[in-house]
């Protein structure tokens, strides 16, 4: 039994180290969100179109690590934990994947293309729906984490 814990806590021990980082990323695509959201002059074009690039990759950061690291992990430990993780994640994934293309799209607006004042306008009204969306995955994924990782907090601490 021991041994089981020894085994649970190094294939485990390093996925909440994984998940503070990754909600760091998270906090830190807030307060960009926060800072383009607060603008309200759209003349500043090439200004704003900055704004927008390090937001673009502070969210295609965050989304990309979800995906590739973080779900990855979580899925590991519900079919290590066979206890219908495997079912709740296939049934929460298709609605956070739908969150990933809106952040891509998003993303994709940019172009490497100068910005108008009107495109500058049509990019915040996005922000905003881009927004709502990000809000909706952020509620996913906590109770992702919490039903697929923090379920298991008393297989995986350390004894």
């Amino acid at each position: 039994m021991l041994e089981n814990c020894r085994n649970a806590r190094e294939r485990w021990g390093g996925v909440s180290e994984l998940i503070d980082r990754w909600l760091r990323g998270r906090q830190e695509l807030l307060v960009h969100y926060c800072d383009l959201s607060g603008e309200n002059d759209f003349s500043q074009t090439e200004a704003l179109k900055q704004k927008f690039i390090r937001f673009c990759e502070v969210l295609v950061d965050y989304v990309s690590t979800g995906h590739f690291e973080i779900y990855e992990q979580l899925v590991r430990e519900a079919r290590e934990f066979n206890d219908g993780g495997l079912e709740l994640a296939a049934k929460v994934y298709p609605r956070i994947e739908k969150t990933t293309e809106e952040a891509l799209n998003f993303n994709d607006q940019l172009n490497d293309r100068a910005l108008s004042e009107p495109d500058v306008k049509a990019l915040f009204e996005e922000l905003s729906h881009l927004g709502e969306s990000l809000e909706s995955r952020f509620e996913m994924e906590d109770f992702l984490i919490e039903h697929l990782h923090n379920v298991h907090g008393d297989k995986v601490a350390p004894a």
